[in-house]
């Protein structure tokens, strides 16, 4: 009878750890697994929110010291318009005296110079084209070039063309744009 309690004992023991363990395996694939990938899930959401929550924060500190700087950069843009860019009604008049002393610095003689006033909608300056026609020796033809370059006006050099004349006189033709206030 010993042996029978034993084995009965046994066989309840064994159908209870395979209870247990099925019980277990249950238990792991209907809670432990789904709150684990929620889990995951949840804390990605999370880095992901914090990503943003500090790349805004970034975009607000560098919008915040944009507009410190932007009282600044409009002062800065105005003295830089009234010290560099000439109004329309001086462009004419401030583009012949400054051709015309730029070519008396540099030592040669003006040939022709034309102006043509061009403004195309939505450019915030106007464009007055320079055609300019000096002849002389080459080093002060580079020497004028180089000044009407470096003017304190807001100018842009298109184009240089040189030609030979009689001699050692050399001709030399510079588009330029003169930019100014409308």
């Amino acid at each position: 009878m010993r042996r029978r309690r034993r084995k009965a004992f046994i066989r309840f023991f064994e159908r209870a750890a395979l209870g247990m363990a099925v019980l277990d395996v249950v238990v792991y694939l209907a809670i432990v697994r789904p709150l684990h990938r929620r889990i995951v899930e949840a804390e990605s959401s999370y880095h992901r929110v914090l990503e943003q929550v500090q790349q805004r924060q970034d975009r607000v500190a560098r919008l915040v010291k944009f507009q410190e700087n932007l009282p600044q950069a409009d002062e800065q843009l105005k003295a830089f318009l009234t010290d560099h860019v000439p109004t329309r009604r001086h462009a004419f008049s401030e583009a012949s005296r400054m051709v015309r002393v730029l070519t008396n610095q540099s030592g040669v003689q003006l040939d022709n110079v034309s102006y043509k006033l061009t403004s195309e909608k939505g450019e915030p300056l106007e464009r007055l084209r320079i055609n300019v026609v000096v002849e002389g020796p080459f080093s002060n033809l580079l020497k004028f070039a180089h000044t009407l370059e470096s003017a304190p006006q807001l100018i842009l050099l298109k184009n240089f063309t040189f030609s030979t004349n009689q001699g050692s006189i050399v001709s030399l033709q510079v588009g330029a744009e003169l930019y100014l206030t409308p």
